[in-house]
């Protein structure tokens, strides 16, 4: 059941049970919300979309992606983003061949093959993952199956690597193949220099995941955020693979020490960003944090501190118990 309240979403059960209700939400969060804050349209309809596939384990909607279109937005010369469904694919392109920020679902690949050629006929040479799920590095395989070197955290491989379960999603994630794993990682950091740019990779802990990554095209102050920024209301938090509230806060407070009023930013999903929109984010994340921890301090419960909607004014695509539960959980660590 669906609860509207002006800005407010409140999911009653499991929001994800079945696809006839996963098309209802879909079609009042589409008409009935607001068109402003953190999504516009067609970005937060392929975000649903894609949460949906991830929740059936990729049986319930496989289907659109026959009508899905990979939509291009150029952002400078030599660097695009790119939108289907799923995470938001960044680009650089060049005499050096293509890097690609992740990678969507595989079976996107050809369209996303054919909208990189449309680009520069050259092959992709690095495809960079911000993080381990599914809807981000689903592609992995078909590009690293045809050379592309996969580029991601350690601890993103390491999750790749084994059989995954995600709770709030109800989602079992089968350990990733050979030509879909990362063949090089990094701790802290990594740079690549390609295409006359400066391509910074660097780790934010426990943010989304424990694996994230946030990428820095240098030269063209571009910056893809990951999961760390999105555009959707109330951010995932996997917070039983490493994710936590404090490490949202405190990844976004890193990026905004690197970007500035002329800055454009990738988020993992929706419209691309400024700055202004970074700021907008953090603030939302902190008096989230602060209530939930106000309620901790006070020694509530976790049913108490839900019981006061901590989340009321934000929009939440996700079951609100179980976000409260996730950023709860964390702060109690």
């Amino acid at each position: 059941m669906v609860f509207i309240t002006g800005r407010s979403i409140s999911m009653v059960g499991n929001p994800l049970r079945t696809p006839f209700n996963n098309l209802v939400i879909i079609i009042l969060l589409l008409t009935l919300i607001p068109q402003k804050i953190y999504f516009m349209k067609p970005a937060f309809l392929s975000f649903c979309l894609a949460i949906l596939f991830i929740a059936s384990g990729g049986q319930i909607f496989a289907q659109n992606f026959d009508t899905v279109k990979i939509k291009t937005v150029k952002i400078t010369e030599t660097i695009f983003m790119l939108q289907g469904e799923g995470g938001n694919i960044g680009v650089l392109s060049g005499k050096d061949g293509i890097v690609m920020i992740d990678d969507q679902f595989a079976p996107l690949s050809e369209k996303i093959k054919t909208a990189l050629k449309a680009i520069n006929d050259k092959p992709v040479r690095f495809v960079i993952n911000t993080h381990f799920h599914g809807d981000h590095v689903g592609g992995n395989e078909n590009f690293g199956g045809e050379g592309a070197i996969i580029v991601a955290q350690e601890n993103s491989r390491l999750r790749m690597t084994s059989d995954q379960f995600m709770a709030a999603l109800n989602n079992q994630r089968k350990a990733a193949p050979y030509d879909a794993l990362p063949k090089v990682t990094f701790t802290e950091s990594v740079t690549l220099h390609l295409n006359g740019e400066t391509v910074q990779v660097f780790h934010v802990k426990n943010a989304h995941t424990d694996g994230d990554a946030i990428i820095h095209f240098k030269e063209s102050n571009v910056f893809h955020g990951g999961d760390v920024f999105v555009r959707y209301g109330l951010p995932y938090i996997d917070q039983p693979h490493g994710g936590s509230i404090d490490g949202m806060i405190d990844g976004v407070g890193q990026l905004l020490t690197l970007v500035n009023d002329d800055s454009k930013i990738i988020p993992g999903h929706g419209l691309l960003a400024g700055k202004k929109d970074l700021v907008d984010y953090k603030n939302m994340l902190v008096v989230l944090r602060d209530r939930i921890l106000k309620g901790i301090k006070e020694g509530k419960t976790l049913e108490q501190v839900i019981e006061t909607d901590p989340t009321k004014e934000f929009i939440s695509v996700f079951e609100r118990k179980e976000w409260i539960k996730a950023a709860y959980d964390s702060l109690k660590k």
